[in-house]
């Protein structure tokens, strides 16, 4: 079954960036789509970004032309790159990636703009 583990995050001023990763591990496969989700207090879990394995990608709209999306087939890792950050991106942010048909979560990292 795929782990998936991520790191970074943390606390930043408006305006500032952050970079978060995600790498899973227990398979010799190239993942399928990979991507970030995020989930705010009180609010729904939403899609941030996503990449195939080709490198295709898709933005939310309210990240679009500030975050960047990417991904190591080689090492089934993901990374978002997260500039101009703003108080409304505070949230959990939660790695995500389909393998075989299945499902998979990281256990999220949190990401903390103060304006």
């Amino acid at each position: 079954q795929v782990q998936l583990v991520e790191s970074g995050g943390g606390l930043v001023q408006t305006g500032g960036s952050l970079r978060l990763s995600c790498a899973a591990s227990r398979t010799t496969f190239t993942i399928g789509p990979m991507g970030w989700y995020r989930q705010a207090p009180g609010k729904q879990r939403e899609l941030v970004a996503s990449i195939t394995s080709a490198g295709n990608t898709n933005y939310a709209d309210s990240v679009k032309g500030r975050f960047t999306i990417s991904r190591d087939n080689a090492k089934n890792t993901v990374l978002l790159a997260m500039n101009s950050l703003k108080p409304e991106d505070t949230a959990v942010y939660y790695c995500h990636a389909f393998h075989f048909a299945a499902v998979y979560w990281g256990q999220g990292t949190q990401v903390t703009v103060s304006s």
